[in-house]
């Protein structure tokens, strides 16, 4: 029998240990402890939505899905997010400005266009402090946007996502009403979530004439790491976008120099060196820097 076909019961153990913890931190933490705890829930939660999309615990999409129906980070519909997230898998136009929906660089002429304030708060988006703080707001707003438009234009994908996201965010809410937790105070850590999530996509794909050099590894086997379910390791996930979390850092020590060829050392050895480096400095311009295509 292959893998494939046998569940991943690990991963099914930790998604409902991750619904459990989400329950015991609203209902019984104290608040100045309950938003942080609800971020890193919130941010482990975004990391196994990550692993249904891919095809994980299950064979069947729809039990996949189902298991992810509650949104605990309120803001992006599973829909939406497998869908945007397959098409960013499309490593031919990894950091495209248009085509990959991922991309945190925008065309020339698109910055050109924009005023100085956009400019500063772009640029200090760039910073990974920026990126923490700022990225997830403008993230939602940039999302939202295209959302809208895709909405107006009758795009179907869109309207069913919402429609069901809806009622999934509404009996988030009346779950958490009952807590003790303030509703306020669990929008705050959702939010707090994504900023953690944010550390890991800070500079996962860098702007590269050759598609399979744009990909990071970072080395990392700390806590963060766990929260990101071994994705730190992205060119091993994006070279086997099937395998699941846990079999990624086994996959990167049997072919470390393969990877490390084929991305042509695109590497950092932990999130510490990634903090020291780029928390105050960006790392990247906002300006995709080999755009327009030669």
């Amino acid at each position: 029998m292959s893998e494939r076909a046998t569940p991943e019961w690990g991963t099914f153990a930790l998604i409902l240990a991750c619904y459990g913890v989400w329950l015991a931190v609203i209902f019984f933490l104290p608040l100045w402890l309950a938003i942080p705890a609800m971020g890193v829930v919130a941010a482990m939660h975004s990391s196994l939505t990550h692993e249904a999309l891919h095809g994980h615990p299950f064979r069947a999409t729809w039990l996949n899905e189902a298991l992810m129906a509650l949104p605990l980070t309120l803001f992006i519909p599973y829909e939406r997010f497998r869908d945007l997230h397959l098409a960013h898998h499309r490593d031919a136009t990894l950091t495209d400005p248009y085509d990959d929906p991922e991309s945190n660089y925008l065309d020339p002429q698109v910055w050109g266009r924009l005023g100085a304030w956009q400019k500063w708060m772009l640029g200090l988006n760039n910073t990974l402090l920026g990126r923490i703080v700022l990225g997830p707001a403008i993230g939602q707003f940039l999302f939202l946007r295209d959302e809208l438009r895709g909405a107006r234009r009758g795009d179907r994908a869109i309207l069913r996502a919402w429609a069901l996201h809806v009622p999934g965010v509404a009996a988030v809410c009346w779950i958490v009403s009952m807590s003790a937790m303030p509703i306020w105070a669990y929008v705050l850590a959702a939010y707090l979530g994504l900023g953690l999530v944010k550390i890991r996509t800070f500079l996962e794909h860098r702007a590269h004439d050759k598609s399979r050099a744009r990909t990071v590894i970072v080395e990392d086997r700390g806590p963060l790491a766990f929260l990101f379910l071994n994705n730190n390791l992205h060119v091993v996930h994006h070279m086997n976008p099937s395998a699941p979390w846990y079999r990624l850092p086994a996959l990167y020590r049997q072919g470390k120099d393969r990877y490390l060829a084929s991305n042509e050392a695109y590497v950092y050895r932990s999130y510490g060196q990634i903090f020291r480096a780029y928390f105050w400095r960006a790392k990247d311009p906002v300006v995709h820097p080999l755009w327009p295509k030669g």
